[in-house]
């Protein structure tokens, strides 16, 4: 193997990808805004971007998506083929590229067959869309289990959370297709940057008395994220529901029309309590979700001491979910081989700059799996 590896994951709002080395080693990651919904355009603007950041040589390309769920395309087979036009179109004019599109290898009518490797070239795709469309977690389950026996994998990224069990090393799936993984509660359209508030209670306490939610598009989690001051500026990506700044007194400012008011109503100690209370509210429909998974496990002896294993922009919750509920936790980041671990950091913004690649292994950790999957199996 003597190519560079790139993982693409192409999302409806975001592109994100991770460059590996020819070792196989993790070199950088970078996520950039892509919002899909307005035209193909956009994602062949991002991916400009990501080819222009990276110091490529010889390359390889894995890609893996959720775009196809936009409303740009009439339906997700029409979507696929889309994206996995633009996305060969693109990259395959890079100096001596190939373009594979992963596929995933745990729906039942893949698994079938051991020899399947999980990955296509562009000229099946036609004939695989069904198993590309939103397979990019499959690419972390498979990364998770190879690296861990057992334990709940958790991705909670900006719009969406991906629950995964896993045993054995194994993943331990219900679902496989979007539809299938909604109702079986593998994925959860909740997340720490997009997700409306009116989506995430109907009812709210604030100033001890309990008042419902507007059913408006007034503001989202990342308002709820920022004045609790967990979200990092880096990941908050989308604009803001009334196209305002990102500010503490704007974000106040939204929050505090979900429940009729106006900021000037009440000091900002108030609407910090009130950003409490939404994160309250969403991280106990995860807890709820996450106890429903484990249970699974409920006849494993083991089953009290695996790992909540957190990943994406709101890994903080899992953290925080891990400790509420006893159970161990492990980063997602802390799995991932990287070059910077090979040496000691010359200086203070080398130290930085390995923390960042770091942190973003886990933001875009479907990025890296897929790039991870591919680099193994060519190897």
């Amino acid at each position: 193997m003597n190519k560079q590896t790139i993982g693409w994951d192409v999302g409806g709002a975001h592109l994100k990808a991770a460059l590996l080395d020819s070792n196989g080693n993790l070199l950088q990651v970078l996520q950039v805004p892509c919002a899909l919904w307005r035209g193909l355009h956009e994602l062949e603007a991002a991916i400009d971007i990501v080819l222009g950041s990276f110091a490529l040589n010889s390359v390889a390309h894995a890609v893996t998506m959720t775009g196809e769920l936009v409303d740009l395309f009439a339906n997700r087979r029409e979507g696929v083929l889309e994206i996995s036009r633009v996305m060969q179109a693109k990259l395959n004019a890079t100096l001596n590229s190939n373009v594979k599109f992963y596929t995933g290898n745990l729906h039942p009518d893949l698994s079938k067959n051991s020899a399947f490797t999980g990955f296509v070239e562009y000229e099946a795709v036609k004939d695989y869309w069904q198993y590309i469309a939103s397979a990019n977690w499959q690419a972390s389950a498979s990364f998770v289990a190879k690296r861990l026996k057992a334990g709940l994998f958790i991705d909670v990224g900006s719009t969406t959370s991906d629950f995964v069990l896993f045993n054995d090393h194994q993943p331990k799936c219900i679902g496989y297709t979007d539809a299938t993984r909604m109702q079986s509660e593998e994925l959860v359209y909740t997340g720490v940057v997009r997700t409306p508030l009116m989506a995430v209670a109907q009812k709210i306490a604030f100033k001890q008395l309990t008042t419902s939610v507007a059913a408006e598009y007034f503001a989202t989690s990342a308002d709820v994220y920022r004045l609790t001051g967990n979200l990092l500026a880096e990941d908050d990506m989308a604009e803001t529901a009334d196209a305002q700044d990102k500010g503490t007194l704007a974000s106040a400012r939204r929050i505090a029309r979900m429940i009729g008011h106006d900021v000037e109503d009440a000091p900002i100690t108030d609407w910090l309590a009130l950003a409490g209370e939404f994160k309250f509210q969403q991280i106990s429909r995860l807890q709820a979700i996450a106890l429903n998974h484990i249970s699974r496990l409920s006849g494993d002896s083991h089953t009290q001491l695996i790992p909540l294993v957190g990943a994406g922009a709101g890994r903080f919750l899992v953290r925080q979910m891990a400790k509420d509920l006893g159970f161990p936790y492990i980063d997602v980041a802390d799995l991932i081989e990287f070059t910077a671990k090979n040496s000691e950091p010359e200086s203070v913004s080398a130290l930085d700059k390995d923390l960042t690649i770091h942190r973003m292994a886990s933001v875009c950790l479907p990025a890296y799996a897929v790039a991870y999957l591919s680099y193994y199996l060519a190897s």
